[in-house]
């Protein structure tokens, strides 16, 4: 298939794109690489160095499928410039799907967020349940999801709604909850857990690239909406995982913030889906690549300190 992903230099990005190079497909990427670009080579990729807002200077003839992934990412980095995150995660997604249509295109899927349901009191949170997003990022990619569903009689939307991702990737984050107590453990010997009791959902970034690859495969047999997350754990009990693996101080404090959030899958598995990974593996695998010296606690890894040298430099 010919792939296009926006988004492709980024955290999740870098490795889907190195899946679907793996399984053979021919792939585009498309990112504004504010945060670098950390692709290897290869005959069937072509990257392109674009704002998603310039939809029509995107190439899309001969595409079979769109992977949106490209977002101002997180509440902290929303917040900088709220008008810049409407433009970049609403209205550019609303320029992609038309530009998508126009140019025949036979599938779009978009990366949505499992925080769009705000605070859920209900042990499981499906699908089924009101969206009351509390910040602008979660508005955004509420707002997203319907102006993509409004396409639905013209091309196949599939919007997955991931839980807070977790595991390495040449391109990393150290400011979503796994990954960043782990390297607190690493390079301090200390995580800082503030209440703990709160949870949250994760799931592994190979099982999300795995979530879109088995989308495409898949095609018009899925349609909607599909929360993706598997592990509903509190912050105390992941440090606790963390310290099996890393050694450390566990250091809890108050927090005022006790919101906890919950994902259920339920329905992405009834299709087929199996996960493969977990927590556990991702902490394994950032162990490994901080004490081989392939990962360091830098700045580029946390977005928001590039953002405001972006919005506010």
């Amino acid at each position: 298939m010919n792939i296009l992903v926006t988004g492709g230099c980024g955290y999740v990005g870098t490795a889907l794109t190195q899946a679907l190079l793996d399984a053979g497909h021919n792939v585009t990427v498309v990112d504004i690489m504010w945060f670098g670009n950390y692709l290897p080579e290869h005959g069937n990729l072509k990257i392109i160095k674009e704002d998603v807002r310039n939809a029509d200077k995107i190439p899309m003839d001969n595409t079979d499928a769109v992977i949106h992934l490209a977002n101002v990412a997180n509440d902290p980095c929303s917040e900088l410039d709220s008008k810049l995150s409407w433009e970049v995660n609403v209205l550019a997604t609303m320029r992609l799907a038309e530009h998508a249509v126009k140019n025949n295109v036979k599938q779009f899927i978009y990366a949505s967020s499992g925080s769009v349901y705000g605070v859920k009191d209900e042990p499981e949170v499906t699908e089924e349940l009101s969206l009351v997003p509390i910040s602008d990022y979660n508005k955004t990619k509420m707002v997203s999801e319907r102006v993509l569903l409004s396409y639905q009689d013209r091309i196949l939307i599939q919007c997955v709604r991931p839980a807070t991702v977790c595991g390495y990737s040449p391109r990393m984050r150290l400011d979503l909850s796994v990954n960043m107590l782990t390297l607190q453990a690493l390079a301090n010997g200390r995580i800082t857990v503030l209440g703990g009791r709160q949870i949250r959902p994760n799931i592994h970034i190979n099982d999300l690239v795995n979530v879109y690859l088995h989308f495409l495969k898949m095609g018009d047999k899925i349609r909607g909406i599909y929360n993706a997350g598997f592990e509903n754990i509190s912050i105390l009990d992941i440090a606790k995982k963390i310290v099996a693996y890393a050694p450390a101080e566990i250091s809890v404090s108050e927090s005022n913030d006790p919101r906890s959030y919950r994902l259920c899958s339920k329905k992405l598995l009834a299709t087929g889906f199996k996960q493969k990974y977990h927590v556990d593996d991702a902490i394994k695998q950032l162990v490994k690549q901080f004490r081989t010296g392939n990962l360091k606690n830098e700045d580029k890894w946390h977005n928001i300190k590039t953002m405001k040298k972006i919005t506010l430099g």
